[in-house]
């Protein structure tokens, strides 16, 4: 993602949310209720909201998980890490890809000026390029939950909103919006707000597919680090310009320091 739920964990605390969001940890249809006025008034079409919200409840598993998670790979040495995450195989499928989408990811670095070993590493650290798991969850669900919960709601009711905007504008309908344990989608795993803010119709359909489209993926995660300062053709690793611009993807230095390594053995030249 971009900003990562973990990282998240780190680096936000709890804020109270003002006066005019919904209350949270009271009732849940209470909160609901107003996140449908809040969501109305954001320019949601009733019908989605109430498709979205039907026999809505707090799932209290992504609330355990969310309590546990503090730490992850942030606990771990740069060493640790890269050594459970770049592997032979993720590296042999990344270069045999690589191929695949030679035209395509030749197009995206002239576009945006993000290497395509950079992309491919992404791709392959998040969800292996597509064949691991993308989340089982509701996406829905999971972050009315975490909104209700008072932890963080003033960044999940942005969330929650910006995951009903994804099914208003068509890009996934509401069946195919399935994430992770913080409501992260797709194939490079971007939270609602960025899906919004950086997804690219890429493919040409008239719609961001971050779960399905490969080219929409590959494009969105190259448009991510270039609206966050991406300088083309400069180097990458920690210290520079551009391994400052990978932050927006995750804030954790151990994380972005194993994407160059990937990257490095995917023959990139950071």
């Amino acid at each position: 993602m971009i900003v990562r739920f973990f990282a998240v964990l780190i680096f936000v605390v709890f804020v109270a949310a003002p006066a005019s969001a919904a209350q949270c940890g009271g009732n849940f249809n209470a909160f609901i209720a107003q996140m449908s006025r809040d969501a109305q008034a954001a320019g949601v079409s009733q019908s989605v909201i109430q498709q979205a919200f039907a026999g809505l409840t707090p799932d209290q598993n992504v609330l355990a998980f969310d309590r546990r998670q503090k730490g992850m790979f942030h606990s771990k040495s740069f060493e640790e890490y890269a050594r459970t995450r770049v592997i032979p195989a993720r590296i042999s499928r990344a270069k045999k890809l690589m191929q695949t989408h030679a035209a395509l990811l030749s197009r995206i670095e002239r576009q945006f000026g993000v290497p395509r070993e950079l992309i491919m590493a992404i791709w392959t650290m998040e969800t292996d390029n597509g064949t691991g798991d993308m989340g089982k969850l509701p996406v829905v669900r999971t972050i009315a939950s975490l909104a209700w919960d008072c932890r963080r709601t003033d960044l999940f009711q942005g969330e929650l909103i910006a995951a009903l905007k994804i099914v208003q504008r068509g890009d996934l309908p509401l069946r195919d919006m399935i994430g992770a344990y913080a409501g992260e989608i797709g194939q490079t795993q971007f939270l609602p707000s960025s899906y919004i803010k950086y997804g690219v119709d890429y493919d040409g359909n008239g719609h961001v597919d971050l779960r399905h489209s490969v080219p929409d993926v590959l494009a969105s995660t190259a448009n991510l680090l270039k609206t966050n300062g991406w300088q083309a053709g400069q180097p990458y690793r920690e210290g520079t310009a551009n391994f400052d611009a990978m932050r927006e993807w995750n804030h954790s230095e151990v994380y972005r320091k194993t994407l160059v390594l990937f990257a490095e053995e995917l023959g990139g030249r950071p």
